[in-house]
């Protein structure tokens, strides 16, 4: 990992990339979401603080838990500007999502436990499966990967039959 001298107080995009891991059009991104800002020289090239090092490490740090960037985007927002984040900051911005990330744990969890069920049964239904419809909505009505029942097949060349009453005309 290079290492910037502390007499730099502006890093260049590469050298940005360099040191935090991110790639060149990740930097970029995160900037166009708002999540870090540059300046431009003169020859319009980016210019970053040093603080931008600490503030890709904690998007990066926030993405891999999962966290939304538009949340990690708030999180930062409530930060001074040009202030690298202190693990008093990172703590008191993450408890926020404490209570996200628990639940993501329990529906990841759920999916774990039912995952060989559904490749079990086999049957393909996004209507009474339990990981994709948890309550079942449609179960007691169908069963297997259709939503509606099956129709019999018009007659070759004849009009096809109207739906029963309540029923969409598209399978």
């Amino acid at each position: 990992m290079p290492k910037i001298p502390e007499t730099i107080h502006e890093l260049t995009v590469g050298q940005v990339a360099a040191r935090s891991g991110a790639a060149v059009s990740a930097l970029h991104f995160y900037e166009s979401k708002g999540l870090i800002s540059s300046r431009r020289t003169p020859g319009n090239q980016r210019r970053y603080t040093r603080d931008t090092l600490r503030r890709v490490a904690f998007v990066r740090a926030a993405q891999r838990v999962g966290i939304p960037l538009a949340t990690i985007r708030d999180a930062l927002a409530e930060l001074p500007e040009e202030r690298t984040p202190t693990r008093e900051d990172w703590a008191r911005l993450s408890q926020a999502w404490r209570a996200e990330l628990d639940e993501r744990i329990r529906q990841l969890n759920r999916l774990r436990d039912h995952l060989t069920d559904c490749i079990g049964c086999g049957c393909l239904s996004l209507d009474s499966c339990v990981l994709s419809n948890p309550d079942d909505a449609f179960g007691d009505r169908n069963a297997g990967s259709r939503l509606l029942p099956e129709r019999k097949a018009p007659a070759p060349g004849g009009p096809r039959a109207a739906p029963p009453p309540g029923e969409d005309c598209c399978a």
